[in-house]
């Protein structure tokens, strides 16, 4: 009798535990990511590794200028130009991405810290995968520019790309310093970018350059406003820079006065557009100039007091620096129509 209780055990038992094998098995093909998964899970990375919001900067910037050019010359429009323009667009946003991602490279330490949400801080991407998006992406867009637009605008891409290098990478590693910090990115955002797709675009419509009253403004304008960017963009970064050693304005003066010394900038700079404006009225379209610009000063000065009525708390700093941005994007959705 036992022998056949034994049995039947056994029997019973038989099913019920290769069932269970096979469901563990199941189980553990399911915790795999497939390929699919995995590149959703690098093109997310990828994108971060990009800073999107650099990016919509670039975009913005170069199809306004390019805009500009082309309404000022609309007798000269050439659709078959159109891929080339892309082209351009595309050589750009690897520049960016070059910049933008060696830093992140060298500032793996300080990003656990200041934004362990990067993907190399955060492990998504490993520095050796940084390193390689960054040869691939400095290396195409040099491919571009050179093969595309000549040898003025591919010095000034190489150039571009030598200051952002000098930027983050050891022994200059030139962040370290705030004044040496806010010149390159001021050059880098502001002459380089708007003077040479200016140049590009007159050049592919057989144009000589010249400088127009509007792009000179923009030009000046948007170099202002990079060097308001490069010293508000480490106000939500005192506590990593700090750790770091890393000079920054907001580390010396604290975020008060440095948000103020960047809010007092940008108002200047509105002013100065209004004066303009009604100085040189044959040179600009007066009314979207004044009211423009008047409207974006009265909203930086509502958004820099609600910062200090906020008490310079965390989340209230990362808001004002995006709202920078915004108005940094602003400029250019303005340019076509001065």
């Amino acid at each position: 009798m036992q022998a056949l209780n034994c049995r039947q055990r056994k029997r019973h038992s038989g099913p019920v535990a290769s069932t269970s094998a096979a469901a563990a098995g199941a189980g553990g093909a399911a915790g795999a990511p497939s390929v699919a998964q995995k590149a959703l899970a690098f093109q997310q990375a990828f994108w971060k590794f990009l800073r999107p919001h650099t990016i919509r900067g670039t975009i913005l910037g170069s199809c306004a200028v390019t805009a500009k050019a082309v309404l000022e010359n609309p007798q000269l429009i050439d659709w078959a130009l159109l891929p080339r323009a892309a082209l351009g667009v595309l050589a750009l946003l690897c520049g960016n991405g070059y910049i933008v991602g060696i830093n992140q490279i060298y500032d793996e330490d300080i990003d656990k810290v200041n934004k362990p949400f990067l993907p190399i801080a955060s492990g998504e991407l490993s520095k050796a995968q940084g390193w390689l998006l960054c040869a691939a992406l400095a290396g195409a867009g040099l491919v571009i520019v050179a093969t595309k637009f000549g040898s003025l605008i591919t010095k000034l891409y190489s150039f571009g790309l030598f200051l952002g290098t000098i930027y983050s990478v050891p022994p200059l590693r030139l962040k370290r310093f705030a004044v040496a910090a806010f010149m390159i990115i001021a050059t880098v955002r502001g002459f380089l970018l708007n003077f040479g797709v200016y140049h590009a675009v007159r050049a592919a419509l057989g144009l000589p350059f010249v400088w127009s009253p509007v792009i000179t403004f923009v030009t000046s304008f948007v170099t202002v406003f990079a060097t308001v960017i490069a010293i508000t963009k480490d106000l939500p970064d005192v506590e990593g820079d700090r750790k770091y050693n890393i000079d920054t304005l907001a580390t010396r003066f604290g975020a008060r006065t440095i948000s103020f010394v960047g809010a007092g900038l940008l108002l200047a700079n509105y002013v100065a557009a209004i004066i303009l404006a009604i100085r040189m009225p044959g040179s600009f379209r007066a009314p979207v100039m004044i009211g423009g610009h008047a409207l974006l000063a009265l909203v930086l000065v509502w958004q820099t007091a609600k910062l200090e009525s906020e008490a310079y708390t965390g989340p209230a700093i990362q808001a004002f620096y995006r709202f920078i941005w915004n108005l940094f994007y602003s400029e250019y959705l303005l340019l076509p129509f001065l």
